[in-house]
């Protein structure tokens, strides 16, 4: 589930978090195990074009509830797109 996002120099930052175990058929939900969490950075879009757009995992344990999970990721995406030279794409690089 997404919860909006933020501009972080001149991109897109999409906090993304989920339940660490899926749901089971029949079952309620799992929030027990806590959750994991992702982030999409994305190029501001332009009308006419898709923006470009890629999904970065944290490889953190299970978050203990959604607030500490949407935290991690934007601090993560921040690091991310601050560790990038000028020169380059975070959308481009290999990690």
């Amino acid at each position: 589930m997404t919860t909006g996002f933020r501009l972080y120099r001149g991109l897109e930052v999409y906090p993304l978090v989920y339940p660490h175990r899926a749901t089971e058929p029949g079952n309620g939900r799992n929030y027990d195990e806590g959750f994991d969490a992702a982030v999409r950075i994305q190029e501001q879009g332009t009308s006419g074009e898709a923006p470009r757009s890629r999904v970065f995992r944290l490889a953190a344990s299970p978050f203990p509830n959604t607030g500490d999970a949407r935290r991690a990721s934007a601090a993560y995406a921040e690091h991310l797109i601050d560790a990038c030279s000028e020169d380059a794409s975070i959308l481009d690089l290999e990690l």
